[in-house]
This record gives C-alpha cells, structure tokens and sequence, in this order.
C-alpha cells in the first residue's frame, strides 16, 4: 500500500505540535528536579517555547531562569546535561528519531521591555497622543 503524502501545513502542524510535545516534556522535568544538577534543581527554570527543524531531528529550547538567577549559569548547566535530557525526551515522545536539544536564552522578554521603554517615552507618547486625537 502506498504511503499518503502530507501538505506542507499538516507537516508545519506536525512540527509545531512535536515541539509543544518537548517544551512539557522538559518543563515537566525541570519542574520535577529530575535533573541531576545543583544548579539545575535549585533554580525554577520556564521553557517558553521549542522549535523543531522541519525533520524532526533538532530542537531549540529557549529557556528563562525566573527570579532574575543568573541566566549564564543555568544555560552551561542545562548544556552539561544536554545528554540526559535528550535519553528523557527520547522515551516521552516515542518518535523513530530522538530530537538533538540545544538550549538558548530567552531574550522575547528583555525585547519586550525595551520596546516597552521606547512608547513610555515622553516623545512617543506625545505622537501617539496626536495621532489618537487626529483620529476623532
């Protein structure tokens, strides 16, 4: 029998869905301290998101260590014990290919901040007020 062949949207889907599948799988991990690590375990580390490579074969985990710990740290760490995580994910998600982690800052809530900044500004602020009042 012949294989079916999957649109590019059910493939992009697929992707999207095996990497929400990773970010609980780690976020459940690290919520449970199951990682050996000292400084691992002592802090409480959020994935806020995994991307997958189109192939399933990598993923990008980006990761905020909260309460403002030293987020330097928490990434060499996380790297040191790339290995168990992966043998971890790999039982969880029961695909023919375990995903290869990598781990990265999250920098979404430090970009967020400064744009933040930006419209607080006294200048910003005043245009926007100028295009508000133009509007009525």
């Amino acid at each position: 029998m012949a294989r079916q062949q999957s649109t590019s949207e059910q493939q992009s889907v697929r992707v999207l869905k095996v990497g929400e599948r990773v970010r609980h799988i780690l976020s459940e991990l690290l919520a449970r301290q199951e990682v050996h690590d000292e400084t691992v375990s002592a802090a409480n580390i959020a994935v806020t998101e995994v991307r997958m490579t189109p192939d399933l074969r990598n993923a990008t985990a980006y990761v905020k260590p909260l309460l403002g710990l030293a987020e330097e740290e928490i990434i060499k760490a996380l790297r040191q014990n790339t290995a168990f995580l992966q043998r971890e994910v790999a039982k969880r998600l029961g695909l023919k290919f375990a995903p290869k982690l990598k781990f990265k800052p999250d920098e979404s809530f430090d970009e967020a901040e400064r744009i933040e900044k930006l419209l607080s500004d006294p200048k910003v602020a005043r245009d926007l007020d100028w295009d508000e009042a133009d509007d009525s």
